[in-house]
C-alpha cells in the first residue's frame, strides 16, 4: 500500500524558512518522480519543484518564484523527499503537496499534476506579512 506522508508546515513570518518532508511508503519501483505541489485557497494547485528518485536525482522547478528561494532534495536510504523554504513570502502561503507517480529511466519528470498518481494528505504553510 502506497503511502505519502507530509511534514513541517507551519506559520513564519516573511524572510522565515521552512522544511518540508515527504516520506514515501510502499514505493518499491526502481525509478520514480516525486514533487511538491502546492494550491493556495482559490486557486488551481500548481508545480512547485519535482526530482527524479533513486536514479540520478535530476531536479527541476516549476516556477521561476520558487527556483532561487526554494531547494529540493531526497534521501534514497529513507525514501523521503524534502522542501527547504527560504525567504518566504505571503503568497507563499498554501497547502503543500507532495506527489509520485512511477517513471522509467528514460522519461522525466513533469510539474503537471495530473501525472502523477500517488498523493500525500497536505501540510500548511502560512506566512504572515
Amino acid at each position: 500500500q502506497v503511502q505519502l506522508v507530509e511534514s513541517g508546515g507551519g506559520s513564519v513570518q516573511a524572510g522565515g524558512s521552512l522544511r518540508l518532508s515527504c516520506a514515501a511508503s510502499g514505493y518499491t519501483y526502481s525509478s520514480y518522480c516525486m514533487g511538491w505541489f502546492r494550491q493556495a485557497p482559490g486557486k488551481e494547485r500548481e508545480g512547485v519543484a519535482v526530482m527524479r528518485m533513486r536514479t540520478g536525482g535530476t531536479s527541476a522547478y516549476c516556477s521561476y518564484s520558487v527556483k532561487d528561494r526554494f531547494t529540493i532534495s531526497q534521501d534514497n536510504s529513507k525514501n523521503t523527499l524534502y522542501l527547504q523554504l527560504n525567504s518566504l513570502k505571503p503568497e507563499d502561503s498554501a497547502m503543500y503537496y507532495c506527489a509520485a507517480v512511477p517513471r522509467s529511466i528514460d522519461s522525466g519528470c513533469t510539474c503537471d499534476r495530473y501525472d502523477y498518481a500517488h498523493w500525500g494528505q497536505g501540510t500548511q504553510v502560512t506566512v504572515s506579512s
